[in-house]
């Protein structure tokens, strides 16, 4: 057996980490994002996970099981996490001619020069500038 073909399934759980805000409940109420926002902390099934993986064809999306071919769907994430699915899909190509300034004007701040290429928001970014409201921040 070549130990090349194995390797060892390690976990990484990502989460706030620290208690939300009050202050957003209502907004994340209003956006359906409420049930989301107090899952805290979930158990790994490392038998599962990696079980899953074994059976994953990249090829067709799918998990090849015993039974039949299954994957996961967006219904599924809807059952799991007690979200609401409703009016039309978002998808396409961005029409945003300067992104950089959106942040600005709906955050208050915006990425340094070191990332001008604006693709993207990383969470850690995020966290580092919005890990807690200031005691006058405005809706």
């Amino acid at each position: 057996m070549c130990q090349g073909l194995y390797r060892a399934l390690r976990g990484q759980v990502n989460g706030l980490g620290y208690p939300s805000d009050e202050r957003l409940m209502p907004y994340l109420e209003l956006a359906r994002f409420g049930s989301v926002a107090l899952i805290r902390t979930f158990d790994l099934w490392y038998n599962l996970i990696f079980a899953l993986v074994e059976r994953w064809r990249l090829e067709t999306h799918t998990f090849h099981l015993l039974c039949a071919e299954c994957t996961v769907t967006l219904e599924d994430v809807v059952l799991l996490l007690g979200l609401l699915i409703d009016g039309s899909a978002v998808t396409g190509v961005s029409t945003i001619s300067e992104p950089a300034t959106l942040c600005y004007n709906l955050l208050g701040v915006s990425l340094g020069d070191a990332e001008s290429k604006f693709t993207g928001l990383r969470f850690s970014w995020l966290k580092a500038k919005f890990e807690y409201l200031s005691i006058n921040a405005t809706e």
